[in-house]
């Protein structure tokens, strides 16, 4: 799961640097051209390549990006690559990042990208329980000890806040990489997302689950962000991007076992059989009621209003305080309506 919180310094030094790269360059990820000539284009990842672009490869082997006259590169991201700063910075189109709120906090620092799809409908990142000490609610986590990744401290505190609970009376403990405080009873709940289904094997029938979502703090997840020069200059480039990228999600959800196929193909050192429990959760949050109406990708005014809400009121912004237009787009989403409600 890529970061949450974003260092305003880090990523000014980052673009710079990455910035002058790209400028020595003469391939700047997107080529622009005639009608007919193939788009290049780079997605670049907040994290390795997993089950989240399962929708991207099964697009580029049932040729819907080729139909497009897009030739797609997948670049998987890592502990140490600023996904975002690479964007920015023109060596990538477009992006994909694990949550919504780390392109409010790229627009704060300065940073000129911008969200225009959602991939999940509904974040996945939950708090896990047990039987014997359910938490089923936020209130059943006063007087608990929550273990939780550093980089989501400020979503257990923006829980909290939604739902009135005084931060001093949940105890929060930076958490391992494994479930295995909650199995020693060092914590009551811990957390990750839902659709790893690998690691929450362990748990088996005495796990209970919060979602954030559930819960009152409503992310995006699997966001596809590119910059304010992109979104100008090469929208149609992005359309097409996103008319291919939605019939794959689609090819997903109706072809669950042979999507899967082919992203272990892809990408041999995933696990087939984790991959084949994870792929129904995965296309449950894609799709849902939301996207019947609106279609595949769809977001909303409302919810990143309360989202960029949620995150000043606790003084999360190192700049100012970004506008909905400053942190989304919803051009691509417009222009992409019918597909999109096909495939939704």
């Amino acid at each position: 799961m890529s970061h949450f919180m974003m260092n305003r310094r880090r990523f000014i030094s980052n673009v710079a640097t990455v910035g002058g790269l790209a400028a020595a360059q003469t391939l700047i990820g997107v080529r622009a051209g005639l009608a007919q000539d193939v788009a290049q284009v780079k997605m670049q990842l907040g994290w390795l390549a997993s089950n989240g672009v399962i929708g991207e490869v099964a697009a580029q082997k049932k040729g819907f990006f080729e139909e497009q006259g897009v030739a797609l590169e997948i670049v998987p991201g890592g502990p140490n690559v600023d996904g975002v700063a690479g964007v920015a910075a023109g060596q990538s189109t477009l992006g994909q990042i694990s949550s919504s709120p780390s392109v409010m906090l790229a627009r704060s620092a300065g940073i000129p990208v911008k969200a225009f799809l959602a991939g999940y409908q509904k974040h996945p990142f939950t708090y896990f329980s047990l039987k014997k000490a359910p938490i089923r609610e936020p209130k059943d986590m006063i007087g608990k000890t929550i273990a939780t990744q550093p980089t989501a401290f400020i979503l257990l505190r923006a829980l909290l806040a939604k739902n009135g609970i005084a931060e001093d009376q949940v105890t929060m403990v930076n958490m391992g990489s494994d479930m295995n405080q909650l199995l020693t009873g060092q914590a009551d709940a811990v957390t990750g997302w839902v659709t790893n289904t690998n690691a929450l094997s362990v748990l088996g029938d005495d796990r209970v689950d919060m979602m954030l979502w559930d819960a009152g703090l409503q992310l995006y997840a699997n966001v596809y962000y590119t910059t304010d020069e992109q979104l100008d200059k090469h929208a149609d480039v992005l359309v097409r991007f996103t008319t291919a990228a939605a019939k794959g999600w689609g090819y997903v959800r109706d072809h669950p076992e042979e999507a899967v196929d082919m992203l272990i193909e892809t990408y041999p050192n995933l696990d087939k059989a984790s991959e084949l429990k994870a792929v129904g959760p995965i296309a449950k949050f894609s799709f849902g009621d939301s996207t019947k109406q609106f279609g595949w990708g769809a977001m909303n005014r409302e919810n990143w209003a309360a989202q960029i809400k949620a995150y000043a009121d606790l003084k999360q912004f190192t700049g100012t305080v970004p506008t909905i237009d400053d942190v989304a787009s919803f051009a691509i989403l417009d222009a992409t309506a019918d597909i999109r409600k096909q495939v939704g």
